[in-house]
C-alpha cells in the first residue's frame, strides 16, 4: 500500500471510529437497558386538599402550596382545583410571596371570572402590590398597580366586605405616588429647571388632590412661576392655597413670598389652577 493510500484509509478509520463514539454516547445508560424514569404517585384531590388545609392550619404555608400545585397539576378537572387556587393566592401572600400570589390571583381571575370570590382575590393581589411599596425616591409603578387593582375593586365590587380597606390603602398608595411627583419636583427645582419642575408639580394638583402633598404642591408652583416670572400663575396657585387651606403654613410662606415681590395672591380665572377651588 502507498503512502497516499494509507493516509486515505488512515483519514476513513478515524471518521468511522468518531461515528461510533457520537452512537455510543448517544445511547448512554441505554447500552445496559431502558432507563427508569421516576413517576410521580397520584394521589387523590381530596387527600391532597385537607393535607393543604392542615398545612395552613398549622402555617405551614410552604408545605400546603406544595400539596396544592400537585393538586392542581394532577387534577385540572377536580372539583377542589377552584378552592385550590384560591388558597394558593392566600397562601403565597401570608408568606411575602407577593409576585407568586399576583401570578396566582390572575390564573384564578382568568379560571374564575364569575366566582362569587373574585373581590376577595382582587383584594389580595392589590394588597400584594401594596406589601412591595418602596419609599417615594425609587419607581412607582408598584404603587401605581396597587391603585389600579383597588380601583378595579371599588368600582365593580363598593359593597363588598373589602371594598373600605381597598379605599384605606389606595389612600396610602396615591400619597406615594404624589410624593414621587413632589420629590424630583423638588430636584427640578433646586437646579434652576423651572418649568420641568412646574410639569411635575401640577402632576399633584391635577392627580393627587387628596394626597398630603397638595400643600405644598401649591406653593411650589408659587415659587417656580415667579422665578420664570409668570406672576399670574404664581399668584392664582398662592390664591388656591389660601382659599382652600387658609391656615396652612404653606400659604403663609407663598402669601410671604409674593409680598417680597410687592404682589398678593389673586386668581386668574382663565388658569386650569383656578378650577381647583373648593366650593
Amino acid at each position: 500500500m502507498t503512502l497516499k493510500a494509507f493516509a486515505a484509509f488512515s483519514r476513513g478509520a478515524a471518521r468511522l471510529a468518531a461515528l461510533g463514539l457520537i452512537a455510543a454516547t448517544l445511547a448512554g445508560c441505554n447500552m445496559f437497558g431502558p432507563a427508569k424514569i421516576k413517576e410521580e404517585t397520584i394521589i387523590p384531590p381530596e387527600v391532597l386538599y385537607q393535607q393543604a388545609l392542615n398545612d395552613m392550619d398549622g402555617q405551614r404555608y410552604a408545605t400546603a402550596i406544595k400539596s396544592l400545585e400537585k393538586l392542581s397539576r394532577q387534577h385540572p378537572y377536580s372539583e377542589y382545583n377552584e378552592k385550590a387556587k384560591l388558597m394558593e393566592v392566600y397562601a403565597n401572600y401570608r408568606i411575602g410571596r407577593f409576585d407568586e400570589a399576583i401570578l396566582a390571583a390572575d390564573r384564578y381571575l382568568a379560571l374564575y371570572p364569575s366566582s362569587k370570590e373574585v373581590p376577595y382575590v382582587l383584594y389580595l393581589k392589590g394588597t400584594s402590590y401594596f406589601g412591595q411599596i418602596r419609599d417615594i425616591t425609587r419607581d412607582q409603578q408598584i404603587s401605581q398597580n396597587a391603585i389600579d387593582t383597588y380601583n378595579l375593586l371599588i368600582a365593580n365590587y363598593p359593597d363588598s366586605d373589602y371594598a373600605k380597606d381597598a379605599k384605606d390603602k389606595m389612600v396610602i398608595s396615591v400619597d406615594q405616588m404624589a410624593g414621587k411627583e413632589m420629590s424630583v419636583g423638588r430636584y427640578y427645582l433646586g437646579n434652576g429647571q423651572y418649568a420641568a419642575a412646574i410639569n411635575r408639580f401640577r402632576v399633584v394638583t391635577e392627580k393627587y388632590q387628596t394626597s398630603t402633598h397638595i400643600e405644598e404642591a401649591l406653593y411650589r408652583l408659587t415659587e417656580a412661576n415667579l422665578a420664570l416670572g409668570l406672576t399670574a400663575e404664581a399668584r392664582t396657585a398662592a390664591a388656591v392655597l389660601g382659599h382652600n387651606y387658609p391656615s396652612s403654613d404653606w400659604y403663609k410662606r407663598a402669601f410671604e413670598l409674593l409680598q417680597k415681590q410687592g404682589l398678593t395672591p389673586q386668581v386668574n380665572e382663565g388658569s386650569a389652577l383656578a378650577q381647583l377651588r373648593k366650593s
